[in-house]
């Protein structure tokens, strides 16, 4: 998506003149006051990765559902351009829009949009039907769809019949059916009661585990944007004002207006391992001497060090205090004497996670997927990360990314 314009004016003249002035810097209130049109989206640019969950949020109003639905065109923009790999979607004819719309590119609404007169089975086929898929086959593959969202069972049901949160998981399976590479999800959580909404959350992330879809996601739920993005957008008066990782935009907000968003989130359930891990920087390989170990210690100002063995691999950690007279150990190796009570921690683990695995005051070790040493993280990080978080809030002290990086 690049420099996205949607403005919603009372004749094509005023949303012209419009269109002139917003590019000329006007303001949205200026722009409304000359005009009578309203600026929903100005000038967005993002990018979204292929198997990204990619949040868009804000407060009602700021643009995002305009946004998302100007992907699809089910809302005409007023200029810019949104590709889907290195096709334009603004250029499509109506029937190339129509096929991509039924079969790389599906929606899931927050009113759920179902069918009352149609089964749940009949419903979650509707779009392989319109798609002209023979009956036997759309019904397999509804069937399938059905079991991946827990519905199984429920096929010769009718909507009402349903609860609020099995009735999402239907609107969710039909999206699904069609097997699209992309799906659009409008605040789909948000009608719900916050434990079947908490039970939706771990239900998508489970399936993109699964599935790996490319989802462009619209809330206005901080916490609900944390816990399933890889990266959130947030946007104000039609504006994007920052575009990062969940941790990026709660350590560094671009302006007040974000950080009112990070105030009170639990900082604990969003910076990870591997965002506040100390990287390996020194080390001791295991068959040091202790001598030897103690001086690269001393060395490195270090009162404590992972000792690795050939493979890179942590085996047990040494704190200064316990090396003793390093003169009088002999020969015995780094390895030796080295504490092997450590818990192991991939990067990706979240910090509320890692507060038991400190109890007994031993660091932490960051690893690979192969189990090969990343960095160390003790007690005093984990202290020092949250209680860094109000004096993170502070507008200016933006280190993800900006507009311009979008």
């Amino acid at each position: 998506m690049t420099d996205l314009v949607k403005l919603f004016g009372r004749s094509p003249r005023s949303a012209a003149l419009a269109l002139d002035l917003l590019n000329r810097g006007a303001s949205k209130d200026e722009i409304l006051a000359r005009t009578g049109s309203v600026v929903a989206v100005s000038h967005a640019t993002l990018s979204v990765g292929e198997g990204e969950m990619f949040m868009v949020m804000g407060l009602s109003g700021s643009g995002k559902s305009t946004l998302v639905r100007c992907l699809n065109r089910l809302i005409e923009p007023t200029s810019g351009t949104v590709h889907v790999d290195d096709e334009n979607v603004f250029e499509m004819s109506d029937r190339a829009l129509r096929v991509m719309r039924r079969t790389r590119m599906s929606m899931v609404f927050q009113n759920f949009a179902l069918l009352p007169h149609k089964t749940v089975l009949q419903n979650v086929e509707y779009g392989l039907k319109v798609r002209g898929e023979p009956r036997r086959s759309r019904e397999a593959r509804a069937g399938e769809t059905l079991d991946l969202v827990g519905l199984a069972g429920w096929e010769h049901h009718y909507p009402d019949n349903l609860s609020g949160g099995m009735q999402q998981r239907l609107g969710l399976a039909r999206a699904l059916a069609s097997d699209p590479d992309i799906l659009l999800m409008d605040e789909p959580f948000s009608a719900l009661d916050p434990l079947i909404r908490n039970d939706m959350q771990n239900e998508l992330l489970d399936l993109q585990s699964r599935l790996h879809k490319t989802i462009v996601f619209i809330t206005h739920d901080f916490q609900e944007a944390v816990k399933l993005g890889d990266r959130i957008a947030i946007m104000k008066d039609g504006e994007i004002v920052q575009v990062g990782r969940p941790e990026e935009v709660v350590a560094h907000p671009a302006d007040r207006y974000v950080a009112n968003f990070t105030g009170e989130i639990d900082r604990g359930r969003v910076f990870t391992a591997g965002s506040i891990m100390r990287a390996a920087r020194e080390t001791i390989p295991e068959d040091s001497t202790i001598g030897a170990a103690a001086r690269r210690l001393n060395g490195a100002s270090l009162d404590c060090a992972f000792v690795l063995n050939a493979d890179g691999k942590p085996v047990g950690y040494l704190r200064t205090g316990d090396l003793g007279d390093a003169g009088g150990s002999g020969g015995q190796s780094a390895g030796g004497r080295a504490d092997t009570d450590f818990h192991r921690v991939a990067p990706g683990r979240r910090l509320v996670d890692l507060y038991g695995l400190c109890r007994n005051g031993a660091p932490l070790a960051v690893v690979d997927g192969s189990g090969r040493f990343l960095g160390q993280i003790e007690i005093r990080d984990i202290l020092e990360r949250l209680a860094a978080g109000r004096e993170a809030e502070r507008p200016g002290r933006n280190g993800g990314e900006s507009r311009e990086d979008a």
